[in-house]
């Protein structure tokens, strides 16, 4: 190839290359444009102000929301404030703004805006804007005081009040949260206190009753017992495993065929790839328990069937008893006073309906709890959970 072929040549692609520069520039400038990227900037700002907020205020929280809030107001400080008026944190704290006479000028303001109503202060400079962070049903949960250089023209007026806005709807949440898990931990609570007595008592008396004439069984039994009764009343999360939860229910029903013998048969059936699915504490435990109690109500034996297979993306999970059933017309009422004459329906119909709640808050309306009986025919309980759900692990506190 000669050298002016080359470099006629050489030229082309220098041009296409250019060409191509051109319109990669063009390109990203259309989907960058200086408006999206400043967007992008804000929302990215205003999420980690979130982050920090979704734990709640204190001055933790104070200290690492105001650097983001800052930037969402563009002002040269600010400072955060308790529901009383108490100063959180100040930004910046490295004394290039904070005197000490524009720290008291913005507590008086904060003092101030806790009765509810945005304070201005610009008797000076700089000028002093002290926003309540208000909150739908609690009133004033803080105070976001700002200080700005500039005269405040409604625009900025109007940008604090909705940055106060948005960190107040962050706190609400973040005690949404807070409250969702004090339910969660009441539910738990309210399970094991339906944790039926009379097994508690009737069990101590079944491993008594082995003391002198099997000691060996005896023994196995009190482990059981205290095994049951740790995983029970453990002091950890809401969530747990599949796996755990059939060991708990083994300890459970090995108690009740040492006090009934024959008279309770017991099946069951568990894929080994469904083990290690997270599922709510205490979820398998009314539901074998309502089925042992109602397998033999009456009958003088029975059986409980407990099937756990792998369906796809969820896990199903099935308990059946061939005991005395219930009506369903009076378990879809809630009246369950009638669903039985041993006095025991009310408890197992507040332990269903709390695994339901606790499966649908957990995984959503598509999961829960789905039951079929009728008088005589016994009672199948069908449980489906997911697989796998982002954010929903199992919490620890099994057996050592």
């Amino acid at each position: 190839m000669s050298g002016a072929v080359v470099t006629v040549l050489l030229a082309v692609l220098g041009v296409a290359g250019l060409a191509a520069a051109a319109y990669l520039v063009r390109t990203r400038r259309v989907v960058a444009t200086p408006t999206e990227r400043a967007v992008h900037e804000a929302l990215h700002t205003a999420s980690l102000a979130a982050r920090a907020l979704r734990r709640g205020l204190d001055a933790e929280s104070a200290r690492a929301a105001a650097p983001p809030l800052r930037a969402l107001t563009g002002a040269e400080g600010v400072a955060l404030f308790d529901a009383d008026g108490g100063l959180l944190t100040v930004e910046p704290d490295d004394g290039t703004v904070w005197s000490d006479a524009l720290s008291a000028e913005c507590e008086r303001a904060a003092a101030d805006s806790v009765s509810g109503q945005r304070r201005v202060m610009s008797g000076g400079q700089p000028t002093v804007i002290a926003q309540p962070l208000l909150a739908d049903d609690s009133g004033v949960i803080g105070v976001l005081a700002v200080v700005t250089t500039r005269t405040p023209g409604p625009g900025m007026l109007g940008a604090v009040g909705e940055v106060a806005r948005y960190a107040a709807s962050q706190i609400e949440l973040a005690e949404l949260d807070a409250s969702r898990a004090r339910l969660d931990r009441a539910e738990v609570l309210a399970l094991r206190a339906q944790i039926s007595p009379h097994f508690i008592y009737n069990a101590l008396n079944t491993i008594a009753s082995f003391v002198r004439t099997d000691p060996d069984r005896a023994r196995d039994l009190v482990l059981d017992f205290a095994d049951f009764t740790r995983y029970s009343f453990r002091a950890a999360g809401q969530f747990t495993t599949l796996s755990e939860e059939l060991h708990n229910i083994d300890r459970y029903l090995g108690l009740e065929r040492a006090r009934f013998g024959t008279a309770l048969q017991v099946k069951l059936h568990v894929a080994p790839e469904v083990l290690p699915v997270v599922v709510p504490f205490l979820a398998l435990q009314p539901l074998v328990e309502n089925a042992v109690r109602h397998g033999l109500a009456g009958r003088g034996g029975g059986s409980v069937e407990i099937i756990a297979r792998d369906e796809g993306a969820d896990c199903v999970i099935t308990v059946e008893d061939d005991g005395i059933g219930m009506d369903p017309d009076t378990l879809r009422s809630g009246h369950a006073d009638a669903l039985a004459e041993d006095g025991t329906s009310r408890s197992a119909h507040v332990g269903l309906t709390n695994v339901d709640h606790r499966l649908r808050a957990a995984f959503g309306n598509d999961y829960g709890l789905v039951v079929e009986t009728a008088i005589g025919a016994g009672t199948k309980v069908v449980m489906r959970v997911p697989k796998f759900r982002d954010g929903v692990r199992a919490d620890g506190g099994g057996l050592s």
